[in-house]
């Protein structure tokens, strides 16, 4: 078997290559690095294996002799094996010292390169390494050198005289001594000097000074160094996204989450995953919804009321056309997307995208109504629907039950700055896991029946959307902790 040694890029788990992110769908054991952003290991298997051997500069580290051994070891074992290291493999790592040891064990390897935060953070930071007519010419160095070198191989008195954009990698805590060394060796300590700290993630802090000051300002590891007439650029753009900074609670199902926690991650939040309710199979395991898609003709209109309920309930069909003369209602946007998705465009969609607004604005009958929806539910349409003449059939489509609970993110969500609530049993769910008191200050709401149910358990609804969609969910929760 082959053990992959895979670039996990600069932090931001989005620039992992399409190639790193295929192998860490398919891994049996992952070795990662401290530097590894977590949202990668969201990629691995639930029954992957997870080994942190980070070298932590505070604390204990993980010989490199044993990483090897590891790699070695699993390697020999038949399995998936990724090697996941920040930036790239073969940038100031120990990527070909791993390389060579499975090398010399008779194992197969593979290397996958990784974006280097020699480029990525000053680009996150509003820096071009270079620039067509200014600089032409980028030199990256170590500031950290193996301290068992008896000599020094850096020569900064040569780096001095360079012309161009230096990057330095890992010279936080020898940042004086560089400084000195340049300076002494004659450039200017005019020179403009940035350092970007925890470069391409929510944490990222970009400070702009000069040769000479920049040892003023608060420098912290990780931070890519930065020095040239590049640094006079200030093409700002990561760090002014309206939630940059902000963590964002999102407890929607895991199946559901993907859509929104992308959405506010290209805001600029942290995204915390809490699920709070899981989809179930209804409890017949959909004999009802498979026999009322069997009689589908018989029916004059289908309503849907969830984007669960038009998952499960048009995943029936395996062609449209089937339910041609049936006419299609659907409370909101979300649900009209996810039809539309499917194949099939609604023939209505409310103004109000509650179920009040759906029997406004529906005719009146007689004829067959059918309802797939969640095994419990308000009866606003079914009993809206009888009353404007219709016989309503409700099948239940699915379940919404608890999901299971990690108590150990408790402390985190109370300190992050937002939590969204999307429904009533998420709601409901997280205050019987966690207690009111553990939600923060900004409570979001997609609608105004999440809303009353978070005000339900003594919750301050800070925020409720408008529309009632994942996209009105988004701007309120820009509105209510967003930057100015």
């Amino acid at each position: 078997m082959t053990v992959h040694l895979v670039g996990a890029g600069p932090g931001d788990p989005n620039l992992i290559t399409v190639r790193g992110a295929e192998l860490l769908k398919v891994a049996e054991v992952v070795i990662h690095d401290r530097l590894t952003a977590a949202g990668l290991l969201e990629f691995t298997p639930d029954s992957c294996e997870r080994l942190d051997v980070g070298k932590d500069p505070d604390g204990q580290s993980v010989p490199q002799g044993r990483i090897n051994e590891l790699l070695v070891e699993h390697g020999l074992a038949d399995r998936i094996v990724v090697r996941l290291k920040g930036g790239d493999p073969y940038l100031f790592a120990r990527g070909a010292e791993e390389a060579a040891a499975l090398a010399a064990a008779g194992v197969d390897y593979e290397v996958v390169p990784g974006i280097s935060s020699a480029f990525a953070a000053p680009a996150y930071g509003g820096i071009p390494v270079t620039r067509r007519y200014s600089s032409t010419s980028v030199t990256v160095v170590t500031g950290h050198e193996d301290p068992s070198k008896h000599t020094p191989e850096v020569d900064w008195d040569a780096i001095a005289r360079l012309r161009g954009t230096i990057v330095i990698l890992m010279g936080v805590r020898r940042w004086p001594g560089i400084s000195q060394r340049l300076r002494a060796a004659g450039l200017p300590g005019t020179t403009p000097a940035a350092a970007v700290h925890w470069g391409s993630t929510n944490r990222q802090r970009t400070v702009r000074a000069t040769l000479a000051t920049l040892g003023e300002e608060s420098l912290q590891a990780p931070s890519v160094i930065v020095l040239g007439d590049v640094v006079r650029s200030e093409l700002d753009w990561f760090e002014k996204r309206p939630l940059f900074g902000r963590r964002v609670v999102i407890t929607r199902a895991s199946e559901q989450r993907g859509q929104f926690a992308s959405m506010v991650e290209k805001a600029g939040a942290e995204v915390l995953s809490v699920p709070t309710i899981a989809i179930a199979d209804p409890v017949d395991a959909g004999e009802g919804l498979r026999s009322a898609a069997e009689h589908i003709g018989t029916y004059d209109w289908v309503v849907l009321s969830s984007p669960n309920g038009a998952q499960r309930f048009l995943g029936q069909f395996r062609d449209a056309r089937s339910l041609a003369g049936v006419r299609i209602a659907v409370v909101g946007p979300g649900t009209s997307d996810t039809s539309s998705a499917l194949g099939v465009v609604p023939d209505l969609i409310p103004a109000r995208h509650v179920g009040e607004g759906l029997i406004e604005e529906f005719p009146d009958g007689p004829g067959r109504v059918l309802l797939p929806r969640a095994a419990v539910a308000r009866d606003v349409i079914p009993d809206g629907l009888a009353a404007k003449g219709w016989e309503v059939e409700v099948v239940e489509a699915y379940r919404t039950v608890p999901a299971e609970i990690d108590h150990s993110r408790r402390g985190l969500i109370q300190s992050s700055d937002a939590i969204c609530f999307t429904s009533s049993s998420s709601v409901d769910n997280f205050v019987a896991a966690f207690g009111a008191e553990a939600a923060p200050d900004a409570v979001a709401a997609i609608g105004p029946i999440t809303a009353a149910a978070a005000e339900s358990h003594g919750l301050r609804v800070t925020a409720t959307a408008d529309p009632h969609s994942l996209d009105g969910l988004l701007d309120a929760l820009i509105k209510a902790v967003g930057h100015p």
